[in-house]
């Protein structure tokens, strides 16, 4: 029995789904949905209110504030709501409807920017509104999730670790990148402890993350925008970067066979299925990691209008196989250089009372 006293100490650690009878080829997926915040996000959203918490950052009248696409923002709100703390989120247009009505379920104020920073795009406006929020009042507290070491810790000290235990011979592990939290804790710990793991970064189309040119995406959760100040090339082994396409086709396939997951599952899980073709991989031990699940989608990638406006026809049909090599994904783009200097312009470091040291 498992009994808990606030909500986000219940996290399954351990939920593995095998993808092979469903794609036809080897690959295990980490669930990293099933908690009470539904996503992944919840253990940095835990290791930096945790951190904040211990280096005295957060006093009577502190306002949280953080902006997220969606998932950080649920699991701040519910952290938020169980230890009696005010939070803001600031979100954009892609943050499906149904995330933002559930943080606001929880107490969270949710503000809204409408338009994109003509730069740095709807990012580089949640960002300036989380500025001026900081700069109008010193009781906001801005987590920063894009440069607060408690983003990457939290899967170098639970997610990586957890896929260890389970897979003493894993070959290859695929991770999506958005803040490249997950990433980066992720990678750091293979690299000290199994250095023979291949790491294998997955990208959304549009994404300027590893060098790409921006471009417009629906689907929330993975691709940047900006730089992430975080990433450091030199941990990962090759990218692959798939475009929305294919994301919704595959989650719409994987839903066929009864697992219906979030959009960025679906990305990680085709750009894993293309790196394994293009490597002729059949026996390798590969991991992928699934962020969420599929729920707070059924408004946009599981809605058939919302899919024929934004993508048509193609994408509501079946196909035989996930993944078609040369058809859209991009192939490998690695094995990646050393990173350049991170940014560290107003991303990083000119936010009032940003947790980020």
């Amino acid at each position: 029995m498992t009994i808990i006293k606030n909500p986000h100490l219940f996290n399954e650690q351990s939920l593995f789904a095998d993808l092979q009878s469903v794609l036809g080829r080897r690959l295990y997926l980490k669930i990293e949905g099933v908690n009470f915040a539904g996503s992944i996000k919840l253990k940095p959203a835990r290791e930096m209110v945790e951190r904040a918490e211990r280096e005295g950052m957060i006093g009577p009248g502190t306002v949280l504030v953080e902006s997220s696409s969606g998932n950080l923002g649920v699991a701040l709100s519910m952290i938020a709501a169980s230890k009696g703390y005010r939070f803001v989120c600031v979100i954009d247009p892609r943050c499906n409807p149904a995330t933002r009505q559930l943080m606001e379920s929880l107490g969270a104020q949710v503000d809204l920017v409408t338009e994109p920073d003509p730069v740095d795009g709807f990012l580089g406006a949640r960002l300036n509104h989380v500025r001026e929020l900081c700069e109008s009042d010193e009781r906001y507290l801005w987590l920063n999730q894009y440069t607060n070491p408690g983003n990457w810790g939290a899967h170098y000290r639970w997610t990586a670790p957890e896929i260890a235990a389970q897979f003493p011979d894993l070959e290859v592990l695929f991770v999506g990148a958005g803040t490249t939290g997950t990433l980066m804790g992720c990678a750091r710990y293979f690299r000290e402890h199994r250095p023979g793991v291949r790491i294998v970064a997955v990208d959304a189309a549009g994404s300027v993350t590893f060098g790409g040119q921006p471009g417009t995406r629906l689907i929330p959760g993975l691709g940047m925008s900006l730089r992430p100040p975080q990433l450091d090339e030199s941990f990962i082994d090759d990218v692959v970067v798939v475009e929305e396409l294919d994301t919704v086709r595959t989650c719409h396939r994987l839903a066929g066979s009864g697992f219906l997951f979030g959009g960025s599952t679906g990305t990680v899980v085709h750009g894993a299925m293309t790196w394994l073709a293009d490597h002729h991989a059949q026996d390798v031990t590969a991991v992928a990691i699934s962020p969420d699940l599929g729920r707070p989608y059924l408004d946009t990638i599981y809605q058939p209008d919302w899919v024929l406006d934004h993508f048509g026809a193609e994408a509501l049909a079946t196909a035989d196989s996930t993944v078609d090599p040369g058809r859209r994904s991009d192939p490998v783009l690695g094995p990646r250089p050393p990173s350049a200097s991170p940014v560290n312009g107003s991303v990083a470091t000119s936010a009032p009372r940003s947790f980020s040291q």
